[in-house]
């Protein structure tokens, strides 16, 4: 029985919940993230955002393989079709990608805002041509849209398929802190 307790100490602390910290990505916007997270470099946004348009906040852990972002979305709704938008969205995702399953998705209230949201896993087939990009890439994504008067705001987290486990329930929590004035 001594064994046991050390044993069971061992493995509450090693599944104690990830610790969030309150993060300010612009004046109007708040997430809850994780000390393990931090903003990308320059470089970093200019690899995995190749647009004109630089997102309003990225980060991403040490080993650089997990991402959270806030984007304004180049799509604007004037009117408040929230089913109609939520519908478009998951459209656009699943024409992204090769295969899409989805864990979850639809319309939720957070901090008495609607949000649009989409939890997945993905594949890109990889290209049987292209020495280096053979392979197909596994992602486990968890995408939330807030659509505003006057923006489309973009919440977005991925990493690996293989590190879903690790990231699910820390994500969730992420995604329900959410603020937006």
């Amino acid at each position: 029985m001594k064994i046991l307790v050390p044993f069971f100490l061992l493995l509450s602390v090693g599944f104690a919940p990830t610790k969030l910290v309150k993060t300010k990505i612009t004046n109007d916007i708040t997430v809850s993230l994780p000390t393990t997270l931090m903003p990308m470099t320059e470089e970093d946004i200019v690899q995995r955002y190749p647009s004109v348009r630089a997102p309003l906040g990225a980060f991403t852990n040490k080993n650089r393989d997990s991402d959270f972002s806030v984007n304004i979305s180049a799509t604007q709704w004037p009117d408040s079709d929230i089913e109609l938008a939520a519908k478009f969205f998951k459209s656009g995702i699943q024409n992204l990608y090769d295969r899409v399953d989805m864990i979850n998705g639809g319309i939720q209230i957070i901090n008495k805002k609607q949000f649009i949201f989409y939890e997945f896993e993905s594949r890109v087939n990889g290209n049987k041509l292209m020495e280096g990009e053979r392979q197909p890439i596994f992602r486990y994504s968890y995408v939330q849209y807030y659509i505003g008067k006057d923006r489309t705001l973009v919440f977005a987290f991925n990493c690996a398929k293989d590190h879903r486990a690790e990231w699910q329930e820390t994500v969730r929590a992420m995604m329900k802190s959410v603020k937006v004035k």
